[in-house]
């Protein structure tokens, strides 16, 4: 006998479920994709139609309630190590701040792979204007580049756990 409709439905559901939580952690490569909101939204989607259909408990809810700590944990983290390292290089907030707008205009305006390079580029110019020294305003923008690197890595980490958390509700709990 073939699977009803409701065993259909909750296939359905959980694959275009995790085809989303993919897409957000994969999104996360583009500096500006809110991946781990897309995520979460994700998981949000899922959890209103597990309740709707009364499949919600509150063990799943406290699953839910997880993959949201994360998802804001993970939008914290994410400023707060590219902020600590180019801070601890003395960069001002202002180059921080202009080299940030840069990357959201521009890729809004164009496209993410503009904002991407234009982030770094914007925040060299401003720190050689500012220093006027190519040298210090290169290393500046390295560090920008670097600590984007690990505040990436960040981000990608609590995205697998956010994936790995819905997993658990989903087809555990």
């Amino acid at each position: 006998m073939p699977p009803g409709p409701e065993y259909v439905a909750q296939i359905l559901l959980e694959t275009l479920t995790l085809f989303v939580l993919l897409v957000g952690l994969f999104g996360l490569i583009v500096p500006v994709f809110p991946g781990l909101t897309i995520m979460w939204l994700g998981a949000l989607v899922f959890a209103l139609i597990q309740n709707a259909r009364g499949l919600m408990n509150v063990w799943d809810w406290l699953l839910f309630a997880l993959i949201t700590v994360l998802m804001v944990g993970g939008n914290i983290v994410d400023n707060v190590i590219i902020a600590y390292k180019m801070r601890d290089k003395y960069i001002p907030w202002r180059s921080i701040i202009i080299a940030f707008i840069a990357g959201i205009l521009l890729s809004i305006f164009m496209t993410p792979v503009i904002g991407v390079i234009a982030s770094p580029l914007a925040l060299l110019a401003v720190e050689y204007l500012r220093l006027r020294d190519r040298g210090k305003a290169f290393d500046s923008t390295k560090t920008y580049i670097i600590s984007s690197g690990w505040a990436f890595l960040a981000r990608f980490a609590i995205g697998l756990m956010m994936i790995g958390t819905w997993m658990l509700w989903a087809w555990v709990a």
